[in-house]
């Protein structure tokens, strides 16, 4: 056995993590990206929640809302706050990208379950298309056979009509004054 072979497997491994470190630096990358995102967005629905927080004591104060009112908008306003400042935590950024996960989920179950239904409609048309065809030559078919029958007929018509009358049918003897008695 030869230490060549060895070398050249460790090299094939080398480079195999290489390109996986690559991938995992991506992805990595990725989800960093998406962390920031989140806790932006939740920065951003923090300050409308205070925002609104705000507005409804002042609309409270200039009696554009009574206090039941006030009380109930404030409190949605709270919580949206609150929600807000939970997305910008670790667990809230950790919480909001299994969301994320599970939303990617859902689309690509939609969208395979709409690949199918596709490729469904595809074969069935096709099914549906040959179907048609084998009808259509069926009918050729069929009105070639009925054509053939006709043009035989047609044939025999003409052959017919071209002997004459004596030769065309037997008659018996006698059968002739039997004839001529019925239309005397």
């Amino acid at each position: 056995m030869s230490y060549g072979g060895g070398f050249r497997e460790i090299a094939v491994t080398i480079r195999a993590i290489n390109h996986a470190s690559v991938e995992f630096g991506r992805i990595q990358s990725d989800a960093e990206a998406l962390s920031v995102r989140i806790k932006s967005l939740g920065a951003t629905i923090a300050g409308i929640g205070a925002t609104g927080t705000a507005i409804g004591y002042i609309a409270n104060q200039f009696g554009l809302l009574n206090d039941q009112q006030a009380k109930v908008f404030n409190s949605a306003m709270m919580v949206i706050t609150v929600l807000g400042i939970f997305m910008t935590t670790s667990t809230g950024v950790a919480v909001a990208q299994k969301v994320y996960a599970a939303a990617c989920w859902v689309a690509t179950a939609a969208q395979n379950a709409l690949n199918i239904s596709y490729g469904t409609f595809l074969a069935l048309t096709g099914v549906g298309i040959a179907v048609i065809v084998a009808a259509a030559a069926a009918m050729w078919s069929f009105a070639n056979s009925m054509n053939s029958a006709t043009a035989s007929v047609n044939g025999f018509n003409e052959a017919t009509s071209e002997m004459p009358t004596r030769s065309r049918s037997i008659q018996r003897a006698g059968e002739d004054e039997l004839y001529r008695r019925g239309v005397e």
